[in-house]
């Protein structure tokens, strides 16, 4: 595992936790999507201007990324070599994004350089697309794998399943 994609069935999934304890273990630079997307007061990036950033990270050796963002996917899944998908359940993911905005309340997250906020717009957002997005990520990878079977494509479905994939990676 050199070039390595994070991405999950929703936010609150544990996708940038993931990517940083992985970079500490593997010693691998992990980039957040979400850095990129949102600037400071929550504006966001150009498509060019991100699009752009994620060419430049995965034009690097190694790296691990982390983040959705459909409509720049292939760039990551073109060089990746190792695709790792979380599909907690959707409790989970809310009890999650719950328990973050009430931590950082006020606060600028470091993996997105925005301050924590919660709106009803994105919770809605977690509740309404779930099972639609679980059925298109299955279907998505089914696809990668018939094209390449050279990518190695991991689901973590719990949080002991994280756990055990981050055990195994230490030695």
């Amino acid at each position: 595992m050199k070039r390595i994609m994070i991405t999950s069935v929703s936010p609150g999934a544990g996708k940038s936790t993931l990517a940083r304890q992985l970079g500490d273990i593997l010693g691998i630079e992990a980039y957040h999507l979400d850095r990129y997307f949102w600037k400071p007061g929550w504006v966001q990036a150009t498509e060019e201007e991100f699009e752009e950033k994620q060419q430049e990270m995965v034009s690097e050796e190694s790296w691990i990324i982390d983040g959705n963002y459909t409509g720049t996917y292939e760039i990551r899944t073109s060089r990746a070599d190792t695709i790792i998908y979380i599909e907690l359940p959707l409790y989970t993911c809310l009890f999650r994004v719950f328990k973050r905005w009430w931590r950082h309340r006020g606060q600028i997250r470091e993996d997105i350089g925005c301050t924590e906020r919660m709106e009803f717009d994105f919770l809605k957002f977690i509740v309404t697309t779930y099972y639609r997005r679980k059925k298109r990520m299955r279907e998505r990878f089914r696809a990668i794998q018939q094209e390449d079977v050279t990518k190695e494509i991991i689901l973590l479905r719990s949080r002991r399943d994280v756990q055990a994939f981050l055990e195994d990676q230490k030695g």
